[in-house]
């Protein structure tokens, strides 16, 4: 949608409102925001103020700034997090994002956006994927298709409704086909770079590759992993805690088919019968300070876990946060299969 298509000048007649209301596609509210000559947003209007004032005096040529609704909900443009929670408890569905001069900067579907978070993001995607073989002899693992698109673009359209525009994908292997497929980005209103590795820098090393992100706090994620994670969430519990890193955990669970002994050299000083336990393990999706970056050595091998481990050494602080939803880390046959069978039965 352009944005230019929603915006209506405030003399412009009911009729012409009509006409403009009717070309509007692909939105979930029919909405237009009225302008004054300086281009400064006035008040918005919807198909039931028109009804209302042609259900008083008919008039089809009124012009729509005697209509507007002047009290509409809006937000100011501004480099931090916006919370859309207090305007989808008010039922607003289109939010327009204005400038410092009351023009329009964007225009937010609520139905199509969960959060505005202020964030870049880089995805993982250079791996062999030499489990998958021989699907991946000839395709990069992120490209291969989960229902009608590729795994890799279920994270992409993820990370958009979170609202994040700039993503960065690290690519080797195969890395011309996924290129080739999304380019630069445009084509889903967002900003793709990609970061070429001449050789494998592991987990986290690619990040060293971008001379500056241009956001406080950066989400890395693996390419493979098929989840309805809740980015915003996981942002929110790192500025709530005050962490540098935030590190999405899934559950594992361990369950022992015999009694386990507490013991005391030989002597049992109490035992459990068939005990489960549950351990939080690392789910592949990160987000930290952007100065942590400045951390890993440049053009080298280093994950993500040697990061991990010297903000623990450095006494700074690391979380996790739980994924409530699902995840699948799509390693080998078995996970593809898995992810396959159970994408015919959600609607992302």
């Amino acid at each position: 949608m352009r944005m230019n298509k929603m915006l209506i000048d405030e003399n412009s007649s009911i009729f012409e409102a009509l006409v403009k209301l009717n070309d509007i596609r692909d939105i979930s509210r029919l909405i237009l925001f009225v302008i004054d000559a300086d281009q400064k947003v006035v008040g918005s209007l919807t198909d039931g103020d028109i009804r209302r004032s042609l259900a008083v005096d008919k008039d089809i040529h009124k012009a729509v700034k005697e209509i507007c609704f002047r009290n509409f909900a809006y937000e100011l443009e501004k480099p931090g997090f916006i919370d859309l929670k207090k305007y989808r408890q008010k039922n607003i569905k289109i939010l327009p994002i204005l400038d410092e001069f009351k023009q329009i900067s964007r225009i937010v579907d609520l139905e199509k956006t969960k959060a505005l978070l202020p964030l870049e993001c880089m995805i993982m995607a250079g791996g062999r994927g030499k489990r998958l073989s021989p699907l991946t002899d000839t395709v990069p693992k992120p490209m291969l298709k989960l229902g009608n698109k590729p795994i890799i673009e279920h994270n992409i359209d993820r990370l958009i409704s979170f609202g994040i525009k700039k993503i960065y994908i690290s690519v080797k292997y195969l890395g011309e086909q996924i290129e080739e497929y999304f380019g630069n980005g445009s084509s889903k209103g967002i900003e793709i770079e990609y970061v070429w590795e001449d050789k494998f820098l592991g987990t986290a090393g690619a990040l060293s590759l971008v001379s500056e992100f241009n956001t406080d706090h950066v989400l890395l994620m693996n390419s493979d992993l098929f989840t309805n994670v809740d980015f915003e969430d996981l942002y929110l519990s790192l500025i709530s805690k005050g962490a540098d890193m935030a590190v999405a955990s899934t559950e594992y669970k361990v369950d022992i088919p015999y009694a386990v002994f507490e013991t005391s050299d030989s002597e049992v000083c109490n035992f459990k019968e068939k005990p489960s336990y549950v351990y939080h393990s690392n789910a592949g999706i990160y987000i930290l300070k952007k100065e942590l970056i400045d951390r890993i050595p440049k053009d080298k091998f280093y994950d993500i876990t040697d990061l991990m481990d010297a903000i623990v050494a450095s006494k700074l602080k690391l979380i996790h946060n739980p994924i409530i939803g699902f995840w699948i880390d799509i390693g080998k046959p078995i996970d593809y299969k898995q992810a396959q069978d159970f994408i015919k039965h959600i609607e992302e």
